[in-house]
């Protein structure tokens, strides 16, 4: 204990050098944490960007190029799924509810996805919250209404009661629009942090509405073309779409219900469970996971080097105090002790300072990364893997405080009582 004592009063002592090299330290433990906390709660983030629904359905295909354009609207299906194989299996006694899909339009760089009132009633996300309206209402009867995602609105300034008008295909700039079927904007989501934020929502109705009077991806000309009045008037059921969401009355149903899809003679279609395909995506984009925190590990060497020279460099500045030492009974062993006492009591300063650097961090950017980014940090103790991560450090610490504890010790044996310089 008198070590630790002495240990203390010398870095008081040396106070000003021993702050830096301790708040270097804190620096290096505060970006692994919020690296590994980031890291952990993003993974647990993008295996949520959907909940609650069981099965996700489109034509046969690859398990992650359907949750990629059915969930978070990037490339094309390779085909449709016709309406009446959608009814099928959303009046089946096991399908709690049912959430069709109709993709293929855009606005300004913005998909659109055409739905129905399921997908506000049950699509969930995060941790099982529901779509909530920012302003506003979801669409109703008239087909040319459309709900914007937070992001759609912020960008482009839209607000209730403005008219925009939908473009054909992806692209982000298209030159065939559906300029003479406007709609108009009547409610605005609240931001949710996943590609929810970056779609435009019509009806099924509205989406068969701006593709009436086309034919093989072309539209009608002249006489042919039907106006927006004369849509609203016509019977709008859609023939094909794109995907479908399936929620289930019983999980212990789950297989059933997906080997009876995948199975089934109408039409090739293949049934997925969003858990199992977001781990298989999230398994590609591993290497730079595993990349970041790899120099995050390499942050903390350097602070931990930099200790190490801090303490190396005042080994010949304190010849003359260990020498006083020695004079009063400390053996070589206490000398070269006092010197890994000093370095685990800088490296344990600089990880608590760490751990209250990232909660402070964390605390005041929350509800910004939630709000904008879809990331729930939570203020929560350290897992039992962060306190492993702590406790590593503290290892490398008195490792690398050995090295200037031997050659005290030896300079301790050869100066004795003189110091030789």
């Amino acid at each position: 204990m008198y070590l630790l004592r002495l240990a203390l009063a010398s870095l008081a002592n040396r106070r000003f050098t021993a702050f830096l090299t301790a708040f270097a330290i804190a620096l290096s433990v505060c970006l692994l944490l919020a690296v590994e906390r980031v890291r952990t709660e993003a993974r647990a983030s993008f295996a949520s960007t959907i909940s609650g629904t069981d099965l996700i359905v489109g034509a046969r295909s690859g398990s992650v190029n359907l949750l990629l354009y059915s969930v978070f609207r990037i490339g094309n299906a390779t085909n449709n799924i016709r309406w009446d194989s959608f009814e099928h299996f959303a009046n089946s006694k096991q399908v709690k509810w049912a959430i069709p899909i109709s993709l293929g339009d855009s606005h300004r760089g913005y998909r659109v996805m055409g739905t129905n009132e399921s997908y506000f009633e049950h699509y969930q996300y995060g941790r099982q919250q529901p779509l909530e309206l920012a302003d506003g209402r979801a669409f109703a009867t008239d087909p040319f209404e459309v709900v914007l995602g937070a992001e759609v609105a912020q960008a482009l300034h839209y607000k209730l009661g403005d008219k925009l008008v939908l473009a054909h295909g992806v692209a982000t700039v298209s030159l065939v629009k559906h300029d003479d079927k406007p709609f108009t904007v009547v409610g605005i989501l609240k931001r949710t942090g996943t590609p929810v934020d970056r779609t435009l929502h019509i009806s099924l109705g509205g989406m068969e509405a701006i593709h009436i009077d086309w034919h093989n991806g072309v539209p009608a000309q002249g006489a042919g073309r039907i106006s927006a009045d004369q849509a609203r008037n016509m019977d709008l059921t859609p023939t094909a779409i794109t995907a479908f969401m399936l929620g289930l009355n019983s999980k212990i149903a789950t297989f059933a219900v997906q080997r009876d899809i995948n199975e089934f003679r109408g039409e090739p279609m293949l049934a997925i469970l969003p858990g199992v395909a977001l781990q298989e995506l999230w398994s590609l984009m591993g290497t730079a996971e595993k990349a970041l925190f790899v120099i995050s590990l390499f942050v903390v060497l350097t602070g931990l080097i930099g200790m190490l020279t801090a303490i190396l460099t005042s080994l010949n500045e304190r010849r003359r105090e260990m020498a006083i030492l020695r004079s009063v009974g400390a053996r070589p062993w206490h000398i070269a002790s006092l010197l890994v006492l000093e370095a685990f009591a800088l490296a344990l300063g600089g990880s608590v300072c760490g751990l209250a650097l990232l909660y402070i961090g964390i605390a005041s950017a929350q509800g910004y990364v939630q709000a904008n980014y879809g990331l729930y940090l939570p203020l929560s103790l350290p897992s039992t893997y962060e306190w492993t991560l702590l406790a590593g450090i503290l290892g490398a610490a008195v490792l690398m405080g050995t090295v200037p504890a031997w050659r005290a010790y030896r300079q301790s044996l050869a100066d004795g009582l003189s110091i030789r310089l």
